[in-house]
């Protein structure tokens, strides 16, 4: 029973809104670059669309199809992600990565958001889900940049 409650206290009310107001969801009619990333375990999957002006993210377009806690992910970095470099979304990505694996701390503005996402922590086999949003994201911009 206490696992139970402990995965419930897991959705909190804070993931669940997240999840339910994301942002950005309407794809882009003409990407610099696409991106899909999949969770193995549980089949999630996030595709993105980004526009890159100047080196930095000047729109930014997602598809989610993820549990509640890959969607607040998703929204939290959608609601950010416009106006980044490719090294700001990777530092994003790497403290969103370091807080779930090695108990680092909370991710830094525009990310701190993704503070919720804490609990989930002892939950190794969500973490995937929870980094889909970000490794499109970066996958995108990783192939922008070679072909540019």
């Amino acid at each position: 029973m206490s696992a139970e409650n402990d995965l419930i206290k897991l959705y909190s009310g804070r993931i669940l809104a997240l999840a339910a107001d994301m942002p950005r969801t309407t794809r882009l009619a003409h990407p610099t670059a696409t991106a899909k990333k999949r969770a193995p375990l549980c089949g999630s999957t996030v595709t993105v669309d980004v526009e890159v002006t100047d080196g930095v993210i000047s729109d930014y377009g997602q598809d989610v199809k993820a549990c509640a806690l890959g969607q607040a992910a998703a929204a939290v970095v959608g609601a950010n992600i416009v106006g980044l470099t490719l090294d700001q979304v990777q530092a994003g990505r790497d403290a969103l990565f370091a807080m779930l694996k090695s108990d680092g701390p909370v991710p830094a503005a525009p990310f701190a958001e993704l503070e919720v996402l804490q609990p989930a922590k002892d939950y190794k086999n969500r973490h995937a889900s929870i980094m889909l949003a970000f490794d499109a994201t970066l996958d995108a911009l990783h192939s922008q940049h070679a072909t540019a």
